[in-house]
């Protein structure tokens, strides 16, 4: 209703889903997106310039009457933003006062000050489309139409707001449900699936898993709610956890986008379950997060630190933000990428002597592994070796002591660390994965000298929602 009111945005909606149709239909090739993307780099530069307090000083390297001859090579040249760089500048960094905004969002503030993460309606636009246009192949495929029951992370993070503005575009119908709000619950959450037969879920996969085991402990069965397809979101997820949640709802996972409250949607799903680059909104550089190297790619494959730009006028646009997220790259057509999250730069885990990733680490578990509920990891020194000790929460009969044998005789092949598994409960840290981050939720590191300070954090968070 509100396009009736502002019929500028209409038209902008309007240009900015045609254009996105025709990169989606590949009728944009690479060196039209590079220039493309120029022209909009341009743009920003000039926007946050003039309106952000933080990028005036932080760009002055750039003087207003070069903007217009800006190339990539000067580009190359920018300073990054850091996490700290936001956190420190915090509504200095907003390139438009609050009240051009349409929503405020923050941070959790869980690892550090909550990040002010405004948004204007351009942010909504250039954001949005891209998921319209994908996620739409995605429920058609399993209905026309569509009960939607979107639970984010908690009452205040953006996903609802923005599944409401996809799926109404959609033609689909939102139940805003948060199970893990004292007014709500999973009881109500459950009886809210089955009342209004519910056939998707947006939600974590921690969300996904807290339900399950909820009703599996009632003597209840997930697959009989009817619930068809979930598009998870918000936290490391390896393809095999996707299986296991899968194999207990009986229904079809995808993991949905790759986005955070500061930098918004980075990648969102397509068809065949890849998470696709969005070229015409974002630059995409990967870094070595040791060095701040940018990275070439080699056979069209990298390794590294994410760092993004916004080629858009949002509330808070970002230039050369470094994420802190580790990511896989391959390079497809007409300068899309695919792109796999393997971890933030800070939940490397050396065991010993050798590091491994978050992504890795999951995988590894996962690989054989059928009916897995949840899962904890310690990490243990014996004698100057380091082992692992894991915890499975497991569907009833789905695995024996045999397949858990096998399965950690895996993990230690590919993790060379001595590794035993447990079948037995775990506890309310690993439902925080969304809110810190995967190590504090799964990896207990109880070596000398460790730094558990994120676990703590998710232990004082846990207690206070149990």
């Amino acid at each position: 209703m509100y396009a009736l009111f502002k019929p500028e945005l209409l038209d902008l909606a309007r240009a900015v889903y045609q254009q996105q149709a025709a990169f989606e239909a590949g009728d944009i090739d690479e060196s039209a997106l590079k220039e493309l993307q120029l022209d909009r780099l341009k743009e920003v530069v000039r926007y946050v310039k003039a309106g952000s307090a933080f990028y005036k000083t932080h760009l002055s390297s750039v003087p207003d009457n070069s903007i217009d001859s800006l190339s990539w090579e000067h580009f190359n040249r920018l300073p990054f933003t850091s996490k700290n760089d936001l956190r420190e500048a915090g509504h200095d960094l907003a390139a438009a006062p609050l009240n051009k905004a349409w929503v405020y969002y923050e941070t959790t503030g869980t690892t550090g000050a909550a990040t002010p993460c405004p948004r204007n309606e351009h942010d909504s636009i250039f954001n949005n489309t891209p998921l319209i246009q994908r996620y739409g192949e995605l429920f058609r495929a399993h209905g026309e139409r569509h009960i939607v029951g979107v639970m984010g992370p908690t009452e205040l993070h953006s996903t609802g707001d923005t599944f409401e503005d996809v799926c109404r575009s959609l033609g689909h119908t939102v139940v805003k449900m948060w199970p893990r709000s004292p007014v709500v619950g999973l009881d109500r959450a459950v009886a809210l699936i089955r009342e209004l037969k519910i056939t998707a879920l947006v939600c974590t996969p921690g969300v996904a898993i807290s339900l399950a085991r909820h009703l599996i402990k009632k003597g209840q069965q997930p697959a009989n709610l009817g619930v068809k397809l979930m598009l998870t979101l918000g936290e490391l997820t390896t393809p095999a956890l996707l299986r296991n949640i899968g194999e207990v709802w009986n229904c079809t996972l995808y993991n949905c986008m790759y986005a955070s409250q500061e930098s918004s949607i980075l990648a969102a799903c397509d068809a065949r379950g890849n998470l696709c680059t969005v070229p015409l909104n974002v630059i995409y550089e990967v870094i070595n997060p040791a060095t701040g190297q940018v990275l070439s790619p080699e056979h069209q494959r990298m390794t590294g630190e994410l760092v993004i730009t916004h080629l858009y006028q949002g509330q808070k646009p970002l230039i050369r933000y470094r994420t802190g997220d580790m990511v896989r790259v391959h390079a497809v057509e007409n300068g899309k990428w695919h792109l796999v999250p393997i971890g933030r730069v800070r939940d490397t885990l050396v065991l010993n002597g050798h590091n491994h990733c978050a992504y890795d680490v999951e995988a590894a578990l996962f690989e054989h592994l059928k009916g897995c509920l949840d899962y904890h990891i310690q990490v243990e020194s014996v004698d100057g070796v380091d082992q692992l000790q894991v915890t499975l929460e497991v569907y009833p009969g789905a695995a024996t002591q045999n397949d858990l044998v096998a399965i950690a005789a895996f993990m230690q092949t590919r993790l060379g660390a001595l590794t035993r598994i447990a079948v037995g409960p775990t506890d309310a840290v690993t439902g925080t994965a969304a809110m810190v981050s995967w190590k504090a939720a799964r990896l207990h590191d109880k070596r000398q000298g460790s730094d558990n300070r994120e676990r703590d954090t998710a232990l004082t968070l846990a207690a206070r929602r149990a």
